[in-house]
């Protein structure tokens, strides 16, 4: 499967989460073969832990499974760009490939100051840069399809 393809399955995984009452995000983990290892949905509203982003859970399923070194030939495909924490945990775990549908500078326009997501203006490729190993970052993608999800959420 090609990066978009990969990057719709996160994109439904958003939708699955905001029909199950979470944000509308979603994010895989793919393996080097191309195989999607795990997958996560924002759960904000299952535990109301506010920290529970799809790309940090994910993260975290991620760096209990599978070696530093074998993260590091997976990708990430999240559906919205991932956030300074998101971002931060993409980093620790190891992972080598984020790719990001709809921006957090386009994220932040559409939902505005929403106090369940108060949107940073910092680019996870800001975030990501100041490490000290190469993550590659490609982004945004699928903009129209990847905002839809959101359409009429943060009212």
């Amino acid at each position: 499967m090609d990066d978009l393809a990969q990057l719709r399955i996160a994109i439904e995984i958003a939708r699955q989460a905001r029909a199950g009452g979470n944000h509308p995000f979603g994010a895989t983990l793919v393996g080097p073969d191309g195989t999607v290892l795990l997958r996560a949905g924002n759960a904000h509203g299952d535990a109301g832990d506010r920290t529970g982003h799809a790309e940090r859970l994910l993260m975290t399923q991620a760096s209990l499974a599978f070696s530093a070194d074998f993260l590091a030939g997976c990708t990430m495909y999240a559906s919205a760009e991932p956030c300074a924490m998101c971002a931060g945990a993409a980093y620790w775990a190891g992972i080598g490939r984020v790719v990001y549908g709809l921006s957090e500078r386009d994220l932040r326009a559409l939902i505005g100051p929403h106090p369940e997501n108060l949107t940073m203006d910092l680019p996870c490729r800001t975030v990501l840069s100041a490490g000290q190993r190469v993550i590659e970052v490609v982004g945004p993608l699928l903009d129209d399809e990847a905002r839809e999800v959101h359409a009429g959420f943060w009212r």
